[in-house]
């Protein structure tokens, strides 16, 4: 058995440097070659081309690389001659390499090697990854990756492959890109949304695999990031304008109703938009404010229309200012007619147990008013029919979370 360790009796490759090439070691008598990419000493390897471990002569065994003491994942071939790393690398991180191949006739080499990948970091980065770690969750959340600044389109497609998406009941759903102006937030975003609501009750993982990537000439991811969260119980709500009155269903069983007062209506300004009508549409809950400061878009003070008030236990569910909340005008319209700004105006008892019982991500089914809910509304994904949603991947596809 010839045995060489690390770079002694290394032949050829490259012996640091600014990470071009590979380490080649040489074993005697017949023994296989071993090649890693890249080289030894390398201090400034590219963290896009990962790890690249070769065999001549024979076939690889044990593949060990490591960055901090973690292991870092990769593939051999079928062949079993090549093994290269799953993900791409950590800039700035400190590497070491093993591996060990064996000829037909039992002779093994073994070669170490440790190496730097470039410190250069991208100018986009993983701003946030939505929903919030260990939060819980409604049916209809979808998964947001933000980024501080716009994304080149070359590089969505792997920015897309570089995204693991797992969960205890596998998912269909599909990614869609989203500029700045489409986002709710105003960050440009790559959104996960499921081809129907998740299952109830079931843990998702998200690890954005973004240290590394190429993101523009010689500019790289700067890190990874991951998210744990939960579905929670199945929260549907059905409101209607003509009937007046919100159903609420847990798990597919009503447990609440209670009469509403959805948008009069009759402020068209000038985008030609009934600015004090409802939408009709799919909405999302997206968050809680326990005292919410409410005024008209486009408008100030002195202004016909104007308002300005503070109403208690406000669950949005839009970016134009509409919020199921707790009534705080005319009681005789619950149930009767629609006196509202554009909001659902609800009894005090049912916006607070509302306001406490629902998640993030619970849909919320407005129907009977005159104006539709837009897309880019908020978290209004579910407005798109999904095969329409899909053609907004970069990579033309649906994907299936993996089980975990």
């Amino acid at each position: 058995m010839a045995l060489v360790l690390g770079l002694a009796t290394a032949c050829g490759g490259s012996s640091g440097g600014e990470g071009g090439g590979g380490t080649t070691t040489k074993g005697d008598d017949g023994a296989p070659q071993v090649t890693i990419t890249p080289a030894n000493g390398a201090g400034k390897a590219r963290p896009d081309e990962g790890v690249t471990v070769t065999a001549a002569g024979g076939k690889l065994g044990q593949v060990s690389v490591k960055l901090k003491g973690a292991d870092v994942p990769g593939t051999l071939s079928a062949d079993k001659t090549k093994w290269h790393s799953t993900w791409t690398l950590r800039p700035g991180g400190s590497y070491q390499v093993s591996a060990t191949a064996t000829s037909g006739k039992g002779k093994s080499t073994t070669a170490t090697s440790a190496f730097r990948a470039s410190r250069a970091t991208a100018a986009t980065r993983v701003n946030n990854v939505v929903p919030s770690q260990n939060e819980t969750v409604g049916t209809g959340m979808p998964i947001l990756v933000q980024f501080n600044k716009a994304v080149p389109d070359k590089a969505k497609p792997a920015i897309e492959r570089a995204i693991e998406i797992s969960s205890t009941t596998p998912t269909e759903g599909a990614w869609r890109w989203l500029s700045s102006g489409e986002s709710f937030n105003g960050l440009p975003s790559v959104v996960f949304r499921p081809k129907s609501p998740w299952k109830a009750h079931q843990t998702v993982t998200v690890k954005v695999h973004y240290a590394g990537l190429k993101i523009g000439d010689d500019v790289f991811g700067d890190k990874d990031v991951t998210r744990t969260f939960k579905i929670g119980d199945s929260h549907t709500v059905n409101i209607s304008a003509t009937t007046h009155r919100a159903v609420v269903k847990k798990n597919g069983r009503t447990v609440r109703t209670w009469g509403v007062s959805l948008g009069s209506g009759g402020d068209v300004q000038g985008d030609g938009v009934d600015h004090l009508l409802t939408t009709s549409g799919v909405h999302l809950t997206m968050d809680h404010v326990r005292l919410e400061r409410m005024r008209p878009p486009g408008k100030k003070k002195g202004d016909p229309g104007w308002y300005d008030e503070k109403v208690p236990f406000a669950t949005r569910i839009s970016n134009s200012g509409e919020y199921i909340h707790q009534n705080m005008d005319d009681p005789s319209c619950l149930g009767n007619r629609n006196c509202s700004h554009g909001c659902v105006r609800s009894p005090a008892n049912d916006a607070q147990w509302f306001f406490s019982w629902s998640y993030r991500g619970d849909l919320v089914k407005i129907t009977g008013t005159k104006r539709s809910l837009q897309w880019t509304n908020g978290l209004a994904y579910w407005q798109l029919p999904f095969a329409t949603w899909a053609k907004g991947s970069a990579l033309g596809k649906t994907i299936t979370t993996t089980q975990g």
